[in-house]
């Protein structure tokens, strides 16, 4: 090349790749203006509360929940202390060897290795405090990745000498505490479990709920049965709040705001008498004892309940379903495989048979039966109706059925004797529980009982105005309504017309009539009560932390049927005429005087004699056949397995209690139930003697 030629100059950027590259560049500088803006202006807001949420914590601290008690003060829950052993990851030594030094030590006063098990992904996810097989290091590893400043449990509910003796070696313990925790107690245990239940953690299905009320998952707890449950929102209380400010390591610095202190639940006092409710229970329980014992079964009778209500008030004064659990085993954690064992009882402890089981409720509904057949003008108190032991009835299922069929229908008497009550007046009826004479009551029976006796509709309605087919809104989880039938129910559930004998069955409390023994208790009670239905309740008040009434007991009545128009007014077609009436005061009369021939002459004159009280009641003896029976095969046309029933009151010129006992296949009622009864009645007589200070 000659050394004369000139260098090529350097190229310039043609215009288009400048104004490329200008364009590039100013939009990359708009676009983080924007960004700058955006975040600096238009969202400084939102991220100030960002930057905030992650400074400031929420802290919730614990109320206390209200206790339970008995109408005479007798603690049923109460709050008791539990004393678990933390750890503070941060507040250990930072020496490694004075660490593994504090691990020793407490090893040996909590039993649990310095060393167990891996940690690994898995190990962390499914990490539960004192519900792992975990060394104390590798607990508080776990503890220390998740929260430095937070204790983590090492051990829960250890002895409070330990306890103790742990907070006395503070010093040779650096970043172990005690914490105290409390957890809930049940003196009573077994004998009141139905009626208080107990507690569980808050269910994932409700964590949003009870989280925006200001509760923590996984550390509060809410009731899972009794009055635990229903009466959850009186005893929960309120949790306190701090706001607080922490590091980048969520160590506590300082209050943002004045703390909340937490709010304790109210305290609740049952109408409960816990002394009665342990006569009531030993009396079932040694009653279906002695006769497990007598027909050589153990199995033979495992079911029971017994209600005594004060009939003047409502309170219910004790409460006893058999069987039932224990709910101190509750008190800290639900152990599954009790929890499994008691699902799978077939007598179904957790059920409240009380207020839940509906059971055929046999001749104890006779009283509906009889105080419509009086109040109607079916029958007069003087009238006598034979009884020959067994009647045959023309089965129709419509007025011209042209196929009907006979059925007989006997008296309990026909069975042993092969002869019935003869003549039978209303009181001799209602204290012998004589079934032919309220199948003609109910249904008719040719020229002795005309225009079809009583009737379905009429039955019905007289059989609500006492309590049945409904529920009192007791202050328990699960009560059942029951079932009073009638031709439409039957159509659309049964898929058939209503026959006769369909009559004759509910007028007796057999065929479709299903009742707990809450229901019958109520029906008796206000026959007792001379017609005025008080609301069963098991508050007799409620007070604050500090002891002061906040709810005193108010008697609530539901209606009184000799004042109150309850009862629907039918035509001759039995169709409603849209009037109402009353029960006459004498026809409750009548009926009371029944119910005392049964404890004098009739079916529980053996029982009650020499009772130092008077008394009245029903007895029953209700046929069955339910999942059970088919299953060991004892539904037996002619020869169904029983209920034992017996409902009374006492004494019996001036009524104070009316007292239930109900005994599953306990065959008759005067057997099973009504010795159950008695004694029931005579404790509360004998407690009411020691208060008075006789």
């Amino acid at each position: 090349m000659n050394e004369n030629t000139p260098a090529p100059e350097p190229q310039l950027l043609s215009g288009w790749r400048l104004i490329t590259t200008y364009v590039v560049i100013g939009g990359l500088i708009a676009f983080y203006l924007f960004r700058l803006f955006t975040i600096q202006i238009l969202q400084s807001q939102a991220y100030l509360i960002r930057a905030e949420d992650n400074r400031t914590n929420i802290v919730r601290l614990p109320t206390q929940r209200g206790l339970i008690f008995d109408r005479n003060g007798t603690v049923l829950a109460r709050n008791v202390a539990s004393y678990n052993v933390v750890i503070t990851p941060a507040n250990l030594p930072t020496d490694e060897g004075a660490v593994q030094e504090v691990y020793r030590r407490l090893s040996a006063l909590i039993n649990v290795p310095v060393n167990n098990g891996e940690i690994n992904e898995e190990t962390v996810r499914n990490f539960t405090p004192c519900f792992n097989d975990l060394g104390i290091a590798q607990i508080v590893f776990i503890g220390d990745s998740l929260a430095p400043f937070s204790p983590v449990r090492v051990k829960c509910n250890i002895d409070e000498t330990t306890a103790m003796v742990i907070r006395e070696k503070s010093a040779d313990l650096p970043g172990v505490e005690i914490e105290i925790e409390p957890i809930r107690d049940y003196p009573t245990g077994v004998l009141t479990s139905t009626i208080v239940g107990f507690l569980g953690p808050i269910p994932a299905i409700e964590q949003d709920y009870w989280e925006s009320l200001g509760f923590v998952a996984n550390r509060d707890k809410v009731g899972y049965a009794g009055v635990e449950n229903s009466l959850n929102d009186i005893l929960m209380g309120k949790n306190g709040r701090r706001v607080v400010e922490v590091d980048n390591a969520g160590k506590i610095i300082r209050d943002v705001e004045p703390p909340i202190e937490p709010v304790p639940g109210n305290n609740i006092h049952l109408t409960i008498d816990v002394r009665l409710q342990s006569a009531a229970r030993a009396a079932l329980l040694n009653n279906m004892q002695f006769y497990n014992i007598r027909v050589g079964d153990p199995d033979r009778y495992t079911q029971g309940v017994v209600i005594v209500m004060d009939v003047r008030t409502g309170e219910i004064l004790a409460l006893v379903s058999h069987p039932t659990f224990e709910n101190n085993r509750m008190a800290r954690f639900i152990p599954a495989y009790y929890y499994e064992q008691l699902t799978r009882d077939p007598a179904r402890p957790l059920f409240n048979h009380a207020i839940s089981a509906e059971h055929s409720p046999g001749s104890v509904y006779k009283l509906s039966t009889a105080i419509g057949a009086l109040n109607e003008g079916v029958v007069t108190p003087e009238q006598e109706i034979f009884d020959p032991g067994v009647i045959k009835l023309e089965q129709r299922f419509a007025p011209n059925d042209p196929r009907p069929r006979f059925e007989e229908y006997v008296c309990y008497t026909y069975k042993t004797t092969g002869e019935g009550h003869g003549d039978v007046n209303f009181v001799k009826g209602v204290g012998v529980s004589c079934n032919v004479y309220f199948y003609k009551l109910g249904g008719g029976y040719q020229n002795e009982v005309p225009n079809g006796g009583l009737g379905i509709w009429r039955l019905k309605e007289y059989a609500q105005a006492l309590g049945y087919g409904r529920t009192f809104g007791i202050e328990l989880p699960g009560e059942a309504d029951g079932l009073v039938p009638d031709p439409t129910w039957k159509r659309r559930s049964v898929g058939e017309n209503w026959a006769t004998g369909d009559t004759y069955l509910a007028a007796v409390g057999e065929g479709y009539d299903l009742a707990t023994p809450l229901q019958v208790l109520v029906s008796a009670a206000t026959i007792a009560n001379n017609g005025r239905m008080m609301k069963p309740t098991l508050i007799h008040e409620i007070t604050n932390s500090e002891g002061e009434v906040i709810r005193p007991f108010v008697p609530q009545v539901i209606w009184d049927i000799t004042k109150d128009p309850v009862i629907n007014i039918y035509d001759e077609n039995f169709f409603q005429t849209g009037e109402k009436k009353t029960v006459q005061p004498w026809v409750l009369e009548e009926v009371r005087k029944g119910m005392r021939y049964t404890t004098v002459e009739g079916t529980a004159s053996l029982i009650f004699a020499g009772a130092t009280f008077e008394s009245a009641g029903k007895t029953g003896t209700a046929e069955y056949c339910d999942n059970v029976a088919r299953e060991k095969g004892l539904c037996q046309r002619g020869n169904w397995p029983s209920h034992a029933w017996y409902v009374g009151f006492a004494p019996y010129n001036n009524p104070e209690i009316a007292v239930v006992a109900f005994v599953y296949n306990g065959g008759e009622g005067a057997v099973l139930a009504a010795p159950v009864v008695r004694r029931t009645m005579e404790a509360y007589f004998e407690l009411k003697k020691i208060d008075e200070g006789e």
